[in-house]
């Protein structure tokens, strides 16, 4: 997934694993509902960085200068990467990749017809902006799972290197035209809402995937830490929406 850098406000140091967390995918799976989530979660994962390897294909024939549409072709190419390795560790566990990922593609597909770029800094913003409030989502949920999930989960949310390259264009794009970042900011308000609304669409349509995040599945998160987890999201946003130099 196309991602910015980590949140500036995750711990240095976090603390030691506690339960689930502390444990190997053998036993934690061992409980079902458990099991179920994690399948969800990858499949969800899985489909997004496929979905983003098609955008990024896409977006290239966008790209002004050939060097630009040789950067994206390259983070397209990370993006299927990414997705080989949830592919493959679904069908290591005993799962069919495409039965997991087919809950989530109506979902997906539907917030990116609703959030296509117009143009070539739009495609940027949302790479940047808008793959990178999944991508704190999913780190949030990857720190109570077992160790083996955790530690897929965190290397396909690696930055592919979208970053620094739309933080430099945009920028520079600014720079030369001041007036495209009002309508470069408005694009990006509107990302944050249709993130944040396809997150939570995802998570109440999924019974397993929701139980593991607002308790019930060993340590989860309680109601009161998931309208924390938000809150940390939205602040990841406006840093990042700073960067960019755009108004949140």
């Amino acid at each position: 997934m196309t991602t910015s850098d980590k949140p500036e406000n995750a711990s240095e140091t976090p603390a030691e694993p506690t339960g689930v967390a502390a444990q190997d995918w053998t036993k934690a799976s061992a409980d079902p509902q458990y099991r179920a989530a994690v399948v969800d979660l990858l499949g969800a994962l899985a489909y997004g960085e496929l979905a983003a390897f098609e955008r990024l294909a896409e977006d290239a024939k966008l790209a002004p200068t050939l060097a630009d549409k040789a950067e994206l072709a390259k983070m397209a190419s990370a993006e299927f990467h990414h997705y080989e390795k949830l592919r493959d560790r679904l069908a290591e566990i005993g799962e069919e990749p495409t039965l997991a990922m087919e809950p989530f593609v109506a979902a997906l597909d539907g917030f990116h017809r609703q959030t296509a770029p117009s143009d070539w800094l739009e495609g940027l913003v949302k790479a940047y902006v808008g793959d990178s409030i999944a991508s704190d989502f999913y780190r949030e949920v990857a720190a109570r799972l077992d160790a083996d999930s955790r530690e897929l989960v965190l290397a396909v949310l690696d930055d592919t290197g979208h970053a620094g390259f739309a933080v430099e264009k945009v920028r520079a794009a600014i720079d030369a035209e001041p007036r495209v970042g009002g309508r470069l900011a408005l694009w990006a308000r509107r990302l944050m809402g249709e993130a944040l609304s396809q997150s939570q669409r995802v998570v109440a349509d999924r019974d397993a995937l929701s139980t593991m995040l607002v308790g019930g599945v060993a340590d989860g998160f309680d109601l009161a830490e998931v309208g924390r987890m938000f809150s940390r999201i939205t602040e990841a946003h406006t840093k990042r929406m700073a960067a960019l130099g755009l108004a949140a």
